[in-house]
């Protein structure tokens, strides 16, 4: 497993960019343009790319960049910006527009189309779109080098200015944002061999078509054409603005025939960031937390709600949740109190969650969370996506569809109740250093409507499991006097040091669930 990379358009700074492949269409494009003025283009039309590219073997582009600009530092890069008096769309005056990455130094570049209603045409690079700030270049000179990815702007917050909506850069990665949200955790394409003691592979998208939208439009169109060495794909987004700004995919992937066959596939990846939080406080830090997301949430087509928090683990960590169906899976950040973070540039309680809702029936699988150490808060160190039981054989498509919300306060929940705070660690207690020693606390905090509907002296009952590495040496449920909320108190003893232990733990009164399954792992 390899530590996970952040796009450059977080200004953060990444551990490596995977490489992308260029796709050229210049003859397919001269064709139709001979065709009718109002040929349509959609996902067929990619999904034909796609094909014709699996059928033969991956051939990496070749991205011969300027020295100049390959000579440029992390701030001499950030001191190109797009003029966004040129921004695509800005003088139809629609509801949206879109400008355009400039190439990074390591020259990965897309290719960018528009789709109007006369046809399909490239966006050729245009030095005169950027402005280079105080580096002393000569971009007339570099030809047509593409573009590092786009992003799209609407009237998210204010009618009176466009801010920016989602962005596509590096690799396969895109995000976007509803009202009032801050950037942080990110979506991918498609996840390979994330996990299983293989190199991951990173698809990349390597061309776009952007759908000119008409006036008044409530969605914005994205084509893209995905090449990796093993696997290719054709995708359709459809970004609907909002409070919870949705990003509907319909995707078709296919497996290139290779003497290597893809061991793991991660259907709607989410990449995010956990320092540090309440369940894992940083000393000499004075914001008590540090995340992008603070959990992960599971829907399971046989009804139960999971939850499990995130850790900033030692070493890599993957676990996985089997189940015969899927109701939807998530990173979540709950916690959107100020307070909880205390950090006025970072603004960690505006950073949106991504809820993942299938559209139709994924089938059987496994929700796969991966967690690595991260030693601050630039880089991304938890990955989840679905695993689907069976994968395309070579040569053959697979058809899946889901939707992304990004979401703020207003986010899923379970139906019955949840965990508000996850907190490990003991306060006073008589047990002797030795015992301590051998035992690990966890003090778990729960709301909900099926809580608020008990009685103040409802016999609430704390129901926790261990694996066969732990026992329970004590669970209760009570009522907080300073909150009214109910509260778990669970203590659990780790038979073999150097082995893990896996708890489930959740709210019950009188043979009822009233809460989600709160899942944690002591790691060894």
């Amino acid at each position: 497993m390899q530590a996970l990379i952040r796009p450059s358009f977080l200004a953060r700074r990444p551990l490596f960019q995977a490489p992308l492949a260029a796709l050229t269409v210049a003859g397919l494009l001269v064709l139709m343009a001979g065709q009718a003025r109002a040929q349509a283009w959609g996902l067929d039309n990619v999904a034909g790319l796609a094909r014709q590219r699996a059928q033969a073997a991956y051939k990496p582009a070749s991205h011969a960049i300027p020295a100049e600009l390959a000579n440029l530092d992390y701030d001499g890069y950030r001191d190109i910006r797009f003029n966004r008096d040129n921004s695509l769309w800005r003088a139809d005056k629609l509801d949206y527009e879109a400008n355009f990455f400039h190439v990074g130094k390591n020259g990965d570049s897309v290719r960018i189309n528009e789709i109007t209603p006369t046809g399909v045409k490239p966006i050729p690079y245009n030095p005169a779109n950027f402005n280079f700030g105080k580096n002393k270049l000569s971009p007339q000179k570099w030809g047509n080098l593409g573009y590092g990815g786009f992003r799209a702007f609407n009237t998210l917050n204010s009618a009176s200015y466009k801010d920016e909506l989602v962005a596509f850069l590096g690799a396969s990665y895109f995000r976007a944002l509803g009202t009032g949200q801050r950037y942080g955790l990110s979506a991918r394409g498609l996840a390979v061999d994330t996990a299983g003691g293989t190199n991951e592979e990173f698809p990349g998208f390597t061309e776009f078509w952007l759908e000119k939208p008409i006036a008044g439009a409530k969605q914005l169109t994205v084509y893209a054409l995905m090449d990796s060495p093993r696997m290719t794909g054709a995708y359709r987004f459809d970004i609907k603005p909002g409070e919870q700004t949705v990003t509907e995919v319909h995707a078709r992937i296919f497996m290139r025939p290779t003497d290597k066959p893809v061991a793991t596939l991660g259907l709607a990846p989410l990449t995010s960031m956990f320092f540090f939080g309440e369940n894992q406080p940083r000393p000499g830090d004075f914001r008590p937390e540090v995340h992008d997301s603070d959990g992960l949430m599971i829907a399971t087509g046989e009804g139960e709600w999971l939850w499990r928090p995130l850790q900033n683990t030692a070493a890599p960590v993957a676990t996985s949740f089997s189940m015969k169906s899927l109701k939807g899976f998530g990173l979540m950040q709950r916690d959107r109190d100020f307070k909880s973070y205390e950090d006025t540039e970072a603004r960690y309680e505006l950073r949106p969650s991504a809820w993942v809702t299938p559209l139709g029936d994924w089938g059987a699988g496994r929700v796969e969370l991966l967690q690595f150490t991260t030693p601050d808060e630039t880089h991304d160190n938890v990955a989840v996506y679905w695993v689907p039981a069976k994968m395309p054989p070579p040569g053959q498509s697979m058809d899946f569809a889901y939707q992304i919300a990004w979401q703020g306060k207003n986010q899923q929940l379970p139906p019955n109740g949840w965990v508000t705070q996850s907190r490990r660690g003991t306060g006073y207690t008589k047990l002797g250093t030795e015992a301590l020693g051998q035992q690990t606390q966890f003090v778990i905090d729960f709301a909900g409507p099926a809580l608020d509907a008990l009685p103040e002296d409802a016999p609430v009952q704390a129901i926790a499991t261990a694996n066969a590495n732990g026992r329970i040496t004590e669970s209760l449920a009570y009522k907080n006097p300073a909150t009214g909320a109910w509260r778990m108190t669970l203590r659990v003893q780790r038979i073999n040091p150097a082995l893990p232990v896996e708890l489930r733990a959740f709210l019950q009164h009188n043979n009822q669930t009233l809460s989600e399954t709160w899942t944690n792992l002591i790691t060894p």
